[in-house]
C-alpha cells in the first residue's frame, strides 16, 4: 500500500488528511479517543483529524503445549462444526435432514482429524506450542489538517489533561 502523497491532499482516500500535523501524541487509545470526542463536543469538524497508532509491536501469548492427542481432537472438532454446518445447509434441500447432517459431521470431523495431523507432522516439531498473537500500538498519535491545527490546539487546551507534557 504506498503512502506517498499523504499530504497532497488526495481526497480519494478516507485515511488521508490535507498536510497533517500533529495535534498531541498519547500512551494509550482511550486517551486519544477522548481528545477526539471532547473536540466533537466543541463543534470542531472532527472529520479533519486522524488517530494513527505507531510504534507497533507484535505479542504473542502462549496458550498451551501441543501434542499429537490435542492436535488431533482439535481437528476432529473443527471438522465436526464444519460438517454441522454444511449439514444444516444441505438438509435444507434434501428430504432426509438427519441423516445428511450425521453423515456431513462425520466426513468433517474425517477431513479435519487429517487435515490437522498433516499440518503438525508437516511443521516436524518447530512448533509445539498453541498461541494467541495480537499486533498492538504503544503510542496513539492525534492528527489535524493543518488549516484547522491552531483551532484544534485552542480547543484541546480547555481539555484538563488532554495534552500530554511535552518534556515527559
Amino acid at each position: 500500500m504506498p503512502t506517498s502523497g499523504a499530504g497532497r491532499g488526495d481526497t480519494t482516500s478516507p485515511l488521508r488528511l490535507e498536510f497533517p500535523q500533529s495535534l498531541a501524541v498519547y500512551d494509550d487509545y482511550a486517551a486519544a479517543q477522548k481528545s477526539v470526542d471532547y473536540l466533537a463536543d466543541q463543534k470542531f469538524p472532527v472529520e479533519q483529524l486522524m488517530i494513527v497508532g505507531t510504534d507497533l509491536k507484535r505479542i504473542e501469548r502462549i496458550t498451551g503445549r501441543l501434542s499429537w492427542n490435542r492436535v488431533a481432537m482439535g481437528g476432529v472438532l473443527s471438522g465436526l462444526w464444519l460438517g454441522l454446518f454444511v449439514g444444516v445447509i444441505l438438509s435444507l434441500f434434501s428430504g432426509e435432514g438427519f441423516v445428511t447432517i450425521i453423515s456431513t459431521m462425520l466426513f468433517g470431523a474425517l477431513f479435519g482429524l487429517v487435515w490437522a495431523l498433516a499440518g503438525y507432522a508437516a511443521t516436524r516439531g518447530r512448533r509445539d506450542f498453541s498461541s494467541v498473537t495480537q499486533v498492538v500500538a504503544t503510542r496513539y498519535e492525534v492528527l489535524v489538517e493543518h488549516k484547522s491545527a491552531a483551532q484544534a490546539r485552542e480547543l484541546l487546551a480547555g481539555l484538563p489533561g488532554a495534552l500530554p507534557n511535552p518534556f515527559a
